[in-house]
């Protein structure tokens, strides 16, 4: 497997169900076992914090990236392996992604939306060939799945599309998950175009 380094997308909100931090708490341990380098927003709480604790307790090397005004309104982990403090939003997402094989959401809200969404308009768009993985905790992305397919049923988007991510029950599924998508990494999205049936 090529996958050595992996971006993880996940909200820092401390008033989430336990079932939401335990997910990502097991995500962090898989990550870890699996010998997997871990760079996500740095972030002290919520699933931000569980995953990156989980992680390295179980022997990951975790990185954080953070833009200095949020250090001012949410605190960063202070354990991390590094932690880089960035100028603004725009440059910790572009550092996030920067050399990663793999990107992972966890369950999160309009920043973690955004970050997906970025992600994948790169990898439609040839500039990010990475797997990307939707961890599915209380069906959370069900609705957001089933959207994207509204948009395929109405053209926006290619059926094959729906083959640029992969969604996972639990974070136990993630590494059999990587392993299957890594086909697509030399998959070109960018010529498949949609057309309109004549």
């Amino acid at each position: 497997m090529s996958i050595k380094k992996v971006t993880v997308y996940a909200a820092s909100s401390q008033a989430l169900d336990a079932d939401y931090i335990e997910a990502a708490a097991d995500l962090g341990t898989v990550l870890g076992r699996a010998g997997l380098s871990v760079v996500y927003g740095g972030g002290g709480s919520g699933l931000m914090g569980a995953m990156a604790d989980a992680a390295l307790a179980a022997g990951a090397e975790v990185h954080g990236i953070i833009p200095e005004f949020l250090t001012r309104v949410e605190s960063p982990h202070a354990g991390l392996t590094s932690l880089e403090v960035v100028d603004d939003m725009r440059t910790r997402k572009a550092r996030m992604l920067e050399g990663s094989d793999a990107v992972i959401a966890l369950p999160g809200g309009c920043g973690t939306f955004e970050e997906l969404f970025e992600a994948m308009t790169l990898k439609r768009l040839g500039q990010f060939f990475g797997p990307i993985i939707l961890v599915n905790t209380q069906a959370y992305y069900d609705k957001l799945v089933a959207f994207l397919r509204h948009s395929v049923d109405q053209r926006f988007m290619n059926r094959t599309h729906l083959q640029m991510w992969t969604v996972i029950d639990n974070p136990a599924e993630l590494m059999d998950a990587i392993a299957r998508a890594e086909g697509s990494r030399k998959h070109s999205w960018q010529s498949e175009a949609v057309v309109r049936p004549r």
